[in-house]
């Protein structure tokens, strides 16, 4: 099941590869005024994260403008946002359909997510998340629609396939309301930490 991918230790391994990738992406890219980005990692402190690969969790990737000193964080599978607990974490102790699976009320717990810590993520997901514009580009391509309550349970059936390879994909799809800077100022998202 899903839940087991966050006590693997070879697939946060594959989620940091995938942040490099998507951090030399912004990188190579530059900063609007034509500056170059240097390294500006900053440090955070996850939760849900496997003590073996904390190290390796402890710092979001980033940039900073060389002329202007704008910051420029790349996207992400690791994190969502600000949040502080993993997305991983964040997307599948919040995925239900008519409420909490055992499993995911059991990850919870294990977790430590807080009740109401849990309620400010669905929160998110069925009121905030809707409004973003990955998600209003994107609604109209699941068929049968997605309803939003039912969001990321919905989004999490919808990506098929050995479980590693669904979740990495969907971590990749929702990787754009994870960048900082103009991405996020178009995304509007409140956090629910």
């Amino acid at each position: 099941m899903c839940h087991a991918l966050l006590q693997d230790p070879k697939f946060p391994a594959l989620l940091l590869r995938i942040d490099h990738e998507l951090a030399e992406q912004t990188r190579s890219e530059g900063c609007g005024c034509g500056g170059a980005l240097h390294r500006a990692d900053y440090p955070r402190k996850p939760r849900g994260c496997p003590r073996e690969v904390r190290p390796d969790y402890s710092l979001r990737l980033s940039f900073c403008c060389a002329r202007c000193r704008k910051r420029s964080t790349s996207k992400s599978v690791r994190f969502l946002g600000r949040r502080v607990y993993l997305a991983l974490a964040v997307v599948l102790v919040s995925a239900r359909r008519a409420g909490p699976t055992p499993a995911a009320a059991q990850l919870g717990t294990q977790l430590g997510v807080a009740r109401r810590t849990l309620q400010r993520w669905r929160d998110w997901w069925q009121q905030q998340f809707p409004l973003t514009p990955l998600w209003r580009a994107a609604c109209a391509r699941f068929m049968p629609p997605a309803a939003a309550q039912d969001l990321p349970g919905e989004l999490l059936e919808r990506f098929t396939g050995p479980s590693h390879e669904a979740v990495t994909r969907l971590l990749v799809w929702l990787s754009p309301v994870t960048a900082g800077g103009a991405a996020a100022a178009a995304i509007e998202l409140r956090e629910g930490r």
